[in-house]
């Protein structure tokens, strides 16, 4: 896959991502948020499955025990990020959570960081910071923020589970390049942590999956089955920072979404945080390309002699045990 396939699988995850948000609103009335999780990942393992067994059989060699932890370490940022979220979701305001959900963003180079000692790229950086105004103005329509609940800090610790999440990935592909392995791995691990949960916590009743039958495909089927995959899929190509700028579109989609299908109006204010986010993602596409361009024809001068191409750095290694 070249640079601009991985974008753009990345960019259509981002918009069926976005027509998630709307699928969850539509099932927080029906059925209980560790139901949904459980279900909608169950959903989703089993659409994998044939692709992971088709995938192993190919494979060169099997899961080390390395690979394996990686990708537990994987589901459960999958399995804790989920569920913070839906339960977040439903005990706060949709102004509050549309733009805390988006605050990843900033905190996957911290995560990249934190795992491999790489800085991001100023670029990166100030995208990141963009693209969080642009949140912001989407979410709360440049008005003051709604008081701050317990929800909106569950969706801020679910904001720290999607970050680890997004930088190990490349890190296991970088091992094991087995996508489909490590999608169904996630969700039949957190399917069945939702499940045991949900078994426990929540009384579990056959009308609420009849009820809720319509947003659990898509969340299973689409946005899990497909999205899910195809972000995996993507980021064995894509740096994790640019991966999420590109993801962050899923707010922009999801205000799309929402005007198109719940008759949400969207503000002029709230257009221009949608075009800052979008800004944001191309000005690491195209900007940083651009840069660097100019920064290498100003160290050549123009009579200076081409130089040789570098030496591929190697690829970090995961500070963990």
């Amino acid at each position: 896959m070249k640079r601009w396939q991985a974008d753009a699988a990345l960019l259509a995850t981002a918009l069926l991502w976005g027509g998630a948000f709307v699928a969850q609103r539509e099932v927080e009335s029906v059925m209980p948020p560790l139901t949904f999780v459980a279900a909608r990942f169950v959903i989703s393992a089993v659409a994998l499955a044939p692709f992971a067994a088709f995938e192993a059989r190919r494979a060169a060699r099997p899961l080390d025990a390395r690979s394996r932890r990686m990708a537990i370490a994987i589901a459960l940022t999958l399995f804790i990020g989920s569920i913070l979220q839906q339960v977040g979701l439903a005990t706060t305001t949709a102004t509050n959570g549309g733009f805390l959900t988006a605050c990843y963003v900033v905190l996957v180079p911290v995560a990249v960081w934190l795992l491999t000692g790489r800085l991001p790229r100023s670029i990166v950086a100030v995208a990141c910071l963009l693209s969080i105004g642009g949140a912001w103005l989407l979410a709360n329509g440049g008005g003051p923020a709604q008081p701050l609940t317990v929800g909106d800090g569950l969706i801020l610790l679910s904001d720290v589970a999607w970050a680890f999440g997004i930088a190990l990935t490349p890190m296991f592909l970088a091992r094991q390049p087995r996508p489909f392995t490590l999608a169904f791995l996630e969700y039949a691990v957190c399917g069945a942590c939702a499940a045991g949960a949900a078994a426990a916590f929540e009384p579990v009743r056959a009308a609420d999956f009849v009820a809720g039958l319509g947003p659990l495909l898509y969340a299973g089927i689409i946005s899990g089955g497909v999205a899910f995959t195809m972000q995996i899929v993507a980021q064995a190509y894509a740096p994790p920072a640019e991966a999420a700028l590109i993801l962050s579109l899923e707010s922009v989609f999801a205000a799309v979404a929402g005007a198109i299908l719940l008759a949400e109006r969207l503000s002029v204010i709230a257009t221009v945080g949608c075009a800052l986010i979008l800004a944001s993602v191309l000005m690491v596409e195209l900007g940083a390309p651009l840069l660097a361009r100019l920064r290498s024809g100003a160290a050549r001068g123009p009579a200076a002699p081409a130089r040789a191409p570098a030496a591929p750095r190697a690829e970090p290694r995961l500070r963990l045990p």
